[in-house]
Order: structure tokens, then sequence, then C-alpha cells
């Protein structure tokens, strides 16, 4: 039952065009940006990180078959959020600012990445 509620909330650290480290892997040591986010499978596709090759074949006689070179998605776990201030992959935090805003911060350096949910006005 834990392990239910625990998969059901499918929140990530990181966002589509967030500059990300690949932490682990053939191409650990790399750094992309995130293009496409999967919540519910835990996977982010990376740009040219973990490229595939597949061979397409012609499906009409319009359509040019050939080898495709593509980026394939990888577990959200081996991926860490550079920091654009401090310029280090460093782990994100979340935290309620004064305002009642939250927003997404660098553990490192304190700077702010993003904000998540805008404070009530009132």
């Amino acid at each position: 039952m834990v392990k239910e509620e625990r998969m059901s909330r499918n929140k990530l650290h990181v966002k589509i065009d967030d500059q990300v480290y690949i932490l682990s892997g053939k191409d650990a040591g790399k750094t992309g940006k995130i293009i496409a986010a999967y919540p519910a499978k835990r996977r982010v596709i990376v740009e040219g990180v973990n490229i595939a090759t597949r061979h397409v074949k012609p499906r009409s006689q319009h359509q040019q078959g050939g080898i495709i070179r593509q980026e394939m998605p990888v577990d959200v776990s081996n991926v860490m959020l550079v920091c654009q201030k401090c310029k280090r992959p460093s782990k994100v935090g979340r935290k309620y600012l004064e305002n009642g805003d939250k927003v997404r911060y660098c553990k490192s350096c304190g700077a702010t990445v993003s904000v998540i949910t805008k404070g009530k006005k009132g």
C-alpha cells in the first residue's frame, strides 16, 4: 500500500528545458537540456544523450527509409540539475518564500531555480 501511494505522486525534480548532468550510464559526465519528461514512467529525454540507432523501413512510396539516430529516455534518478548561477550539478529543494511563492532552489548555493506556484494575493 505504501508503494502504491508513492508511485501515484509522479513528481520529478527536473522539468522540461532544465539543463541536467548525467550521473551514470554510457553517457555519464555529459550535460544536456531536457526535451521531454514522462513522470508516470519516471523517465526523461535529454538532448544528445542515450542515442540509439533505429533502422526504419519506408512505409509508402514517398517516405524514405534508412538509419535514424534518436534520443531514448533516461531514468530520472540518473540526472542531476545544473544550477544556472553556480554552474555545477546540485540537488534541488523546494521551499516557500515570504510572499507565498513555492520555488525550486539549488541546495549548493541557495539560488532560486524556478517558481512552482505563485503565492495567494491578499
